[in-house]
């Protein structure tokens, strides 16, 4: 999962290794089998020797104190300073194209998420992305962080010429340590000369905290990336949900060098189970989420509703009709 409350990640990285990570490691490796593709895929925390629970966002740790655990719980720290609850501040972001990821296809090989109109699905193999109905396209996850390796030219070099590819999500909230930004600029580079029309796409990671943002260490001169992702989570079960955070981090990705047009809102839609303080948006609070994005990107390429399945334990949309309306209705 993505976008912890307090995203002080490089300091909880150290402290990670120093308790004993043998190696870092990037991005988990990509599904190979369509069954797969219906499920997360594993991903590693920055700092971590072996992958991550298997959903499509990572999460570093927070910052341990004396009683962490092995496995700490993701909080808010105490001092994250709450904004009111604003009113809607104008139409929600206009695109035609809808992401949601994780948990895409049902048993029998259903995209289950274009009932409510998502048209862009999470897959990360050629059978299932020719499958899709008429009408949606994929964004493939790759997971990659290695450069333009021959490994790598052959995952992404098996979907050139697909009509139903829309693009190549290339990995998720990269850590510069274990995910520097030339190895992303060459795998972005070897797309566009390889695999024509396909876009590239990578949400950031804020290394910075909530109240202050930072995105500087990947910069559309230093990836290439066509688009990338920002996933502030505003609602918790720390107080009134900071909606301040949605313009912070957009002010952030244009200060970094990232116009509005380049960035791709990721809305919340999860909450619960043991996903730290998270809490689940009512749809009064998804649309508040919203109206907020589209003061910031109004008419994005596409949108990113995180998440359609569930990760571990908490709901997502799969789980909650009241916020697949919401959904449904937005455009």
């Amino acid at each position: 999962m993505t976008s912890p409350g307090n995203r002080t990640r490089l300091m909880a990285a150290a402290v990670i290794l120093a308790a004993g990570s043998a190696a870092a490691c990037g991005s988990g490796a990509p599904s190979s089998s369509a069954s797969d593709a219906a499920n997360h895929h594993p991903q590693c925390r920055p700092g971590c020797a072996s992958p991550a629970p298997s959903w499509r966002h990572s999460s570093p740790p927070p910052t341990p104190t004396a009683a962490s655990s092995a496995t700490p719980i993701r909080t808010r720290p105490p001092s994250r300073t709450l904004a009111p609850s604003p009113g809607p501040t104008g139409p929600w972001p206009v695109t035609a194209l809808h992401y949601t990821a994780n948990g895409n296809f049902g048993p029998s090989g259903a995209y289950l998420p274009g009932t409510v109109g998502f048209n862009l699905a999470d897959v990360s193999d050629k059978s299932t992305l020719d499958a899709l109905p008429t009408g949606v396209l994929g964004l493939v996850w790759l997971g990659a962080c290695g450069g333009a390796t021959a490994a790598f030219r052959t995952q992404a070099g098996a979907f050139a010429g697909d009509p139903k590819l829309f693009g190549f999500y290339i990995t998720d909230e990269p850590d510069p340590s274990s995910c520097p930004a030339p190895a992303i600029q060459a795998e972005d580079a070897w797309i566009h000369a390889n695999v024509p029309g396909a876009r590239t796409f990578a949400i950031l990671q804020n290394l910075g905290p909530d109240s202050s943002p930072d995105f500087t260490a990947y910069t559309p001169a230093g990836t290439g990336l066509d688009l990338i992702g920002l996933d502030p989570y505003p609602v918790t079960s720390a107080g009134p949900p900071d909606y301040g955070e949605i313009a912070a981090y957009a002010a952030a990705a244009r200060a970094a060098g990232w116009p509005a047009n380049r960035i791709v809102p990721v809305y919340q839609a999860f909450g619960g189970g043991s996903e730290g303080d998270w809490v689940l948006p009512t749809p009064a609070q998804e649309r508040l989420m919203l109206a907020d994005w589209a003061a910031v990107t109004p008419a994005p390429v596409f949108d990113y509703a995180y998440s359609w399945g569930s990760q571990d334990g908490d709901t997502a949309l799969a789980q909650s009709p009241a916020l697949q309306a919401v959904f449904a209705a937005k455009d």
